[in-house]
């Protein structure tokens, strides 16, 4: 069968072409933000892409185009599907009915921690030996590859609650019905299509009634959205997580900054991580891998090992140069919290070292400017905060400035280049955070401060 799909590049949708070919179907799709490392991935498998959106994309006369919840009435190859008559499908109920459906679906829900979560529990699966399933929104370093179809009856999902498509309106996690259900965390998010964080509930409630009596949920037991959630009505067993608590799945850090601390289940001590990861998100994250690994089988003290070996997913605080004192860090931030958890962690690792935070603000929620005081709040462990203003950004970025006073809005790539030359000259550790390509400064940046 011949499968296109618009909004290939996506991470959701990417991994789905991935395994759409795997399952030996003919792939090719379309987007009009065709970067690395999705694009790189995908071409590397034999996938056929198109750049932009264009009725003749369709040409070929698909058998089934998978439309991406990126994409709405009004776009040109969206109408020319409607207009042509071929059939078409969101990327969560395709994946559901052809890949899940006699799957024991581990699913990975959250605001904040998904795709590491998801990376890390399905590295601990392939560590002993399941070989399971995966759908990550990342490409994690330990497989080198986003999303692959396994050899198990094991899938592990990064299951988010964004819309399914403009013709389902959905949780995608709806549509996956998982046995395992990983509940991270609950802030508001998604401001383009979330009224409200009551709004969201409701979707992750949906979320709960799909888990099956003998499943298990696992969550924080600190996050009090969470437990909103969950005294809607549960009809499942839950495992809760603590840091420095007594929570069925404990752990009492050895460092402040997370890279060690010995886990505990039911009071009883499993074992030691130690990782290259920092800071207590990923603590968290670590324990809710745990508990899911152990409902299936997994001991605590085997996939502890496995944790050790772990080696996260690409862009996430991924150091991707050493300069002449300065380390370079690729950060997939989206979010306030994100960006706050990820720079105490940093800060506590390299003590009064500097620290340099170079925010794009992509996604719907910061670019509708929801997030104006938490994020000017979530940047204080920076020395200094640079923040990219766009021309077309649709609100005034100097109003963080009201709330903290290490930001610094530069409204250009070369303003922003120029600025970290001139400060990498007292080292430090630059960390650029972005859910997009922004621009291309990667790499010219890396240009810039080695010539």
């Amino acid at each position: 069968m011949h499968i296109h799909i618009l909004g290939i590049c996506g991470t959701f949708m990417g991994g789905l072409a991935v395994i759409a070919r795997q399952l030996g179907h003919q792939v090719s799709g379309s987007d009009q933000n065709v970067y690395p490392p999705m694009s790189t991935q995908l071409q590397q498998q034999g996938i056929v892409l198109m750049d932009g959106y264009r009725a003749e994309n369709l040409d070929a006369k698909p058998d089934l185009v998978i439309i991406g919840n990126a994409l709405s009435r009004g776009n040109t190859e969206v109408e020319a599907v409607l207009n042509r008559g071929l059939r078409y499908v969101s990327g969560p109920q395709w994946l559901a009915e052809h890949v899940l459906q006699d799957k024991w679906v581990l699913g990975v829900a959250g605001t904040h921690g998904k795709t590491t979560t998801t990376g890390m529990l399905s590295w601990i699966l392939e560590h002993q030996g399941f070989k399971p399933g995966f759908l990550i929104g990342g490409i994690p370093l330990n497989f080198g590859i986003s999303a692959r179809l396994g050899e198990s009856d094991f899938f592990v999902i990064e299951a988010d609650e964004y819309d399914s498509a403009f013709f389902d309106k959905r949780s995608k996690f709806v549509h996956y019905r998982p046995r395992t259900a990983i509940l991270n965390n609950l802030e508001y998010d998604h401001a383009d299509i979330f009224p409200d964080l009551d709004a969201i509930k409701k979707q992750f409630h949906h979320l709960v009634r799909t888990v099956p009596g003998e499943g298990l949920i696992i969550g924080p037991e600190c996050d009090a959205n969470i437990n909103e959630v969950l005294a809607m009505g549960c009809w499942t067993p839950v495992a809760k997580t603590s840091i420095n608590s007594d929570a069925q799945w404990n752990a009492q850090l050895i460092n402040n900054d997370g890279s060690r601390f010995d886990v505990l289940m039911d009071h009883q001590l499993q074992g030691c991580v130690e990782w290259s990861l920092t800071g207590n998100h990923n603590v968290y994250n670590a324990l809710s891998a745990l508990a899911a690994a152990r409902h299936i089988g997994i001991l605590p003290n085997d996939a502890i090992t496995a944790l050790g070996q772990f080696k996260n997913v690409k862009r996430r605080m991924e150091v991707i140069a050493e300069i002449n004192g300065v380390t370079l860090y690729d950060d997939f931030a989206h979010h306030p919290t994100a960006i706050q958890t990820t720079l105490d962690g940093l800060r506590k690792q390299v003590g009064q070292q500097r620290i340099i935070a170079i925010v794009e603000p992509r996604s719907n929620t910061m670019r509708l400017g929801v997030h104006t005081k938490t994020l000017a709040e979530s940047l204080g462990n920076a020395d200094l905060a640079i923040i990219y203003q766009p021309e077309a950004m649709g609100w005034d970025l100097g109003e963080l400035k009201k709330y903290a006073g290490n930001i610094e809005i530069l409204a250009s790539l070369d303003e922003i280049i120029n600025k970290l030359k001139f400060e990498a000259r007292y080292g430090g550790h630059f960390v650029l955070m972005s859910n997009g390509g922004f621009g291309g400064i990667y790499r010219r940046l890396q240009d810039e401060l080695t010539s």
